[in-house]
């Protein structure tokens, strides 16, 4: 029987996903991974990253989880998958001795074993402000959001002078490598126009004038701020775009904050509603057996701090911002008299907080790989009951 138009349509697509699948690498999947949420962006004591695997190995398909056990490791085999991102990191500190002894020695010997990668994407994803704390202020409805506890150290500034004609196609290839953002704001740069001089050498092929001879070129003095962990990637740019043989250029680290990347988001409700109100609206929304919450005076609740995992270290800073509510987990028993009764601290435990970040790191390899099978996994990995 002859085939319809729609039936090759359908075998053509098969066949270029298969061939789409088969191309990639883990490294792929890390790269895109690590430009959301860069490794510099982790906490110093955290150990995000490729964890086991060699980065050229062909993927099947990624399994997406909170935390990697011994029995993720079997789902991703039953599933076919060959690349495991988990949120936390199966391996914090070192490992001097892999014998099984523990859950993390069989887990880590059964991934290797079964040549399963193991990727995680903890503290750098939740840093960033599209990251876990964005996806749980989505889930509740946030707006106007911004970073609470903004990171400093992060930004560098580069300086460099640019013959007037070439300002144009320098300034694009340092805007396009992720230099001049701002906020809200791209493109952002400061340039000034002054001279130049240069004399060039025997083995020298200056852009402009005569070896040997003092040359006056008018330049512009071009700034522009990028984040640290583009350093090689902005240099590389300029030197490719620069017309001259020999390129000045400063870089400067800064001490500002960057409004971007940072612990824990703060934004604010549609409408302001009551304590108890806001209580049952978050049980709702975040899908909780139950809340750990402090009492409040107030009356109503508006504006509300957010930190997925651990957030205890953020309660001055929410109170600091004049914060209704602060939702986060593993708030320790002291924690809770630090709210001072102006502060609602509600702890919705850990795994419960940050449940979303899977949905989360699915959209993002799915937005730049739209044919690769990523896979939520089946299995409830929290180690904490309800009774």
């Amino acid at each position: 029987m002859q085939k319809s138009c729609d039936e090759f349509a359908k075998i053509f697509i098969n066949i270029e996903t298969v061939m789409s699948n088969t191309s990639l690498k883990i490294k792929n999947i890390t790269a895109h991974l690590e430009s959301v949420a860069p490794l510099s962006y982790q906490e110093s004591y955290d150990n995000a990253g490729l964890l086991t695997g060699n980065p050229e190995t062909e993927i099947t398909s990624v399994l997406i989880t909170l935390d990697c056990t011994e029995e993720i490791v079997d789902e991703a085999i039953s599933r076919g998958c060959n690349l495991i991102v988990a949120h936390h990191p199966i391996i914090f500190s070192g490992l001097k001795k892999i014998t099984g002894r523990n859950y993390v020695e069989r887990t880590i010997i059964k991934a290797i074993k079964n040549d399963i990668a193991i990727y995680a994407i903890h503290t750098n994803i939740d840093n960033v402000h599209n990251g876990v704390n964005k996806k749980i202020a989505d889930k509740i409805g946030l707006k106007n959001l911004r970073i609470l506890e903004p990171k400093t150290g992060l930004l560098k500034k580069l300086t460099t002078y640019v013959p007037v004609a070439h300002l144009e196609k320098v300034s694009a290839a340092l805007f396009d490598a992720g230099a001049g953002n701002i906020g809200n704001y791209d493109q952002c740069s400061f340039y000034a126009e002054g001279t130049g001089t240069y004399r060039g050498n025997e083995k020298s092929n200056p852009f402009a004038g005569s070896l040997g001879k003092l040359h006056h070129e008018k330049e512009n003095k071009l700034e522009v701020i990028f984040p640290s962990h583009l350093q090689t990637k902005i240099t590389q740019a300029l030197l490719t775009s620069h017309p001259y043989e020999e390129v000045a250029y400063d870089i400067f680290s800064l001490s500002n904050e960057n409004s971007l990347i940072g612990a824990g988001v703060i934004g604010e409700l549609e409408s302001s509603v009551t304590p108890e109100n806001f209580l049952t609206f978050l049980k709702q929304k975040m899908n909780l057996e139950c809340i750990r919450f402090t009492q409040t005076n107030r009356k109503e609740i508006k504006r509300v701090a957010i930190c997925g995992g651990s957030g205890s270290f953020l309660i001055k800073s929410a109170l600091n911002q004049n914060a209704d509510a602060f939702v986060t987990a593993d708030v320790k028993y002291h924690d809770f008299f630090d709210a001072e009764k102006t502060l609602m601290i509600a702890d919705i435990g850990h795994y419960e907080s940050e449940i979303f970040t899977k949905e989360l790191l699915r959209d993002i390899i799915l937005e730049k790989f739209h044919t690769f099978a990523v896979l939520l996994t089946e299995l409830n990995t929290n180690p904490i009951k309800y009774f």
